[in-house]
């Protein structure tokens, strides 16, 4: 049988039981809520950071929503891991926009000193020209560490804003799926490996370095790595088959310089099918590998370790 290039991305989000009673309260969300309120407390944040404060403030209010709705908390922390960033970004603007204020007032200050010392008296300014020109160049010090502070800020606000840039243009390259696991990326395994083979394809390493690439970037975040089969043999040998593919996939991030422990694999045989093993069609969408995320904290949705719900 030919294999197909055929990336099924994604599992359909499933909605969960209502549950007895809502939970109190979600750390991640807080977590925002603090770091939101803490931006819009800030007596600077609105004139010098007014686009990033609205983002985080509508991100927050997302999160408070799929919150009080009982979304999935994977829904919950990703909205909260956005406010968060934002604020972060935002803080990062202010304190950009306070070091030039202070760069300036030292520049003031400067020129300030260094006319009233060219309009003192000529005796006056010969006995207090040494005075002078040390107040001169302590004020030409302060001006300079303020215009390297400023810099520093600015740097830090740009990196901040690339770095949640590149976060979401990863996660969308990723071509993840928001689910009741959490994120979630599907890799065909026809992609990956040949049939009954748990060896990688040549081909399989442009998504896997991808995702490797996305790990580096974020040291936090944890994975579960989950093979499965279509229904053709025993039982036991589909089990074996799918755990050895997720180990290969869990072996090939790690030689890129992911840590093991961040990763978890799970074989699942036959079991937890996503279309009908009736067909050809249908067991080459049933031969995949999901990859379960972790929040930016490293902690997975309470259901990351069941299975996907069967169709």
């Amino acid at each position: 049988m030919k294999t197909k290039h055929l990336m099924v991305v994604g599992v359909a989000a499933l909605s969960v039981a209502a549950c007895a009673s809502a939970p109190q309260r979600n750390d991640q969300l807080e977590q925002a809520r603090a770091e939101v309120q803490s931006l819009a407390q800030d007596p600077d944040a609105g004139r010098a950071a007014p686009m990033q404060l609205q983002a985080a403030q509508s991100d927050l209010q997302q999160a408070d929503a799929a919150f009080a709705n009982r979304a999935p908390p994977a829904e919950v922390d990703y909205f909260s891991f956005l406010a968060m960033r934002e604020a972060e970004t935002g803080k990062a603007h202010t304190d950009e926009a306070r070091a030039r204020e202070q760069l300036a007032q030292a520049n003031q200050e400067r020129d300030r000193i260094l006319l009233q010392a060219r309009s003192e008296e000529a005796e006056r300014a010969r006995l207090a020209a040494m005075n002078e020109q040390q107040r001169a160049a302590y004020a030409e010090q302060q001006a300079q560490q303020a215009q390297q502070q400023a810099q520093q800020a600015q740097q830090q606000a740009a990196s901040m804003q690339q770095q949640l840039q590149q976060e979401k243009d990863q996660l969308a390259a990723l071509q993840t799926q928001q689910t009741r696991r959490g994120l979630e990326l599907t890799l065909s395994s026809d992609l990956l490996f040949d049939t009954g083979s748990a060896t990688l394809k040549p081909g399989a390493e442009l998504q896997l370095n991808r995702l490797a690439d996305f790990m580096r970037k974020d040291p936090k975040t944890r994975i579960i790595i989950e093979g499965y089969t279509d229904s053709r043999g025993s039982e036991e040998y589909n089990e074996v088959l799918s755990q050895q593919r997720a180990q290969s996939v869990a072996a090939a991030l790690e030689s890129q310089g992911v840590d093991a422990d961040r990763i978890k694999t799970v074989g699942r045989g036959k079991n937890f099918p996503v279309a009908s093993n009736d067909t050809q069609a249908g067991r080459q969408q049933n031969r995949r590998v999901d990859i379960i995320f972790s929040d930016m904290s490293g902690q997975f949705a309470e259901e990351a370790d069941q299975g996907p719900a069967l169709r």
